[in-house]
């Protein structure tokens, strides 16, 4: 009963993740997740509030634009003019996301033909690969290694594939790998466009997750981005609302009205009284965002000196809420699913598989920092002299 398109997706990596869990848990052993990117810490009250007092306005019961609500599409634009230092229309520039997942999905389908490459990093989210598929694309996947520092080799895509390709996904900082991209990248990359006729779909999700004074860069910042780049933003991990289903694109109005289009078509916007909150988070007090990072910063420091003394080899990261380990040497296997599996089995510690990520991802495994601190603590414990 299933399409061909949706028989050529493996299963979902975190579908998988969680069948084992439920086989591990049934024996009794107390589960410590470190595997999905979902923050365990509340939205803050002041977004609650918000949320709440829009949700008795009789106007935010209705449908609204399709392209979201003006107060939030304003927001944005402020957002990205006050933290970027980028101006952009509310109207043609800014366009409203149920999660910046479900606008990323969309691209395939609106920005190539079926056919057509899309230039996907490996490893990387899952859903570049999957709406690829989907769309009839054809993914091609970039290498992001270590001794490049996670960043794709853009000069070693063939130049068949590039004469075939339409889209360019990016995404810094990065997830899995925590890698983080400077602006000398970003012109690179940028320019490369332009050379060979892509669209750079830069995902920043993560962009407000960053320590040690790092500020993550956004593709506008360039000179020329704009007209060949959509960078989508999430308020999912910057506000620890990844259940309340918000985010934006923004950037090249082309490509945004053609995903707008898309989305008219299957969908009717982000719930109104969703995004009157979300223009509270996007432009009140920051402060949250730095309390909530400064407790990550702390879980990243537990977890990275506590592996390194057991045996692995880690480098702190500078953003995102994860932690990027090539599976140790003393280890009985390098597959990183069966490693995985045999960490959950023994330790009942939840990690991710590195292959999940994509073909470059083998060999390595990810820690999410999404649990409370007491729980990172004792896995720590639980996982030392285990290799």
């Amino acid at each position: 009963m299933q399409s061909k398109k949706l028989q050529q997706l493996p299963p979902y990596l975190f579908a998988e993740i969680d069948a084992k869990k439920k086989v591990v848990a049934a024996k009794g052993i107390d589960l410590i997740d470190l595997s999905i990117g979902d923050p365990d810490i509340p939205t803050h009250g002041h977004i609650i509030d918000a949320l709440c007092n829009a949700a008795r306005k009789p106007k935010n019961h209705r449908y609204p634009p399709y392209n979201g609500i003006k107060k939030f599409r304003e927001a944005a634009s402020e957002y990205m003019a006050h933290k970027r230092k980028v101006r952009l229309s509310s109207e043609t520039e800014i366009l409203t996301l149920i999660g910046s997942k479900e606008g990323i999905a969309h691209v395939p389908f609106v920005l190539a033909d079926p056919g057509d490459v899309i230039l996907v990093p490996s490893p990387g989210y899952p859903v570049y690969t999957a709406a690829s598929i989907l769309a009839g694309c054809i993914p091609y996947e970039m290498p992001l290694k270590k001794e490049n520092k996670f960043l794709p080799d853009l000069a070693a895509i063939p130049k068949d594939v590039l004469k075939k390709a339409r889209v360019l996904f990016i995404n810094y900082p990065n997830n899995p790998t925590a890698a983080t991209a400077n602006f000398d990248f970003f012109e690179e990359t940028v320019a490369f466009a332009h050379r060979h006729n892509l669209v750079i779909c830069h995902d920043a999700a993560y962009i407000e997750v960053a320590y040690d004074n790092y500020q993550a860069p956004s593709i506008f910042e360039i000179n020329g981005a704009i007209d060949v780049a959509v960078e989508f933003h999430s308020l999912s991990k910057t506000y620890n609302m990844t259940g309340w289903r918000l985010g934006f694109a923004a950037g090249n109005k082309e490509a945004l009205a053609a995903i707008g289009k898309f989305k008219a078509n299957i969908d009717s916007s982000a719930t109104a009284f969703v995004q009157e909150a979300g223009a509270i988070a996007l432009t009140g007090n920051q402060s949250c965002v730095y309390e909530t990072c400064e407790i990550f910063k702390k879980r990243r420091d537990i977890l990275v000196s506590a592996l390194n003394k057991s045996g692995w080899d880690v480098t702190a990261p500078q953003a995102t809420f994860y932690i990027w380990a090539e599976i140790p040497r003393a280890a009985k296997t390098k597959d990183s699913k069966k490693f995985a599996t045999a960490v959950l089995e023994k330790t009942g510690v939840v990690i991710t598989p590195g292959v999940g990520f994509g073909t470059y991802g083998e060999g390595s495994v990810r820690f999410s920092l999404t649990s409370p601190t007491d729980r990172i603590e004792e896995a720590v414990h639980r996982l030392s002299g285990l290799v």
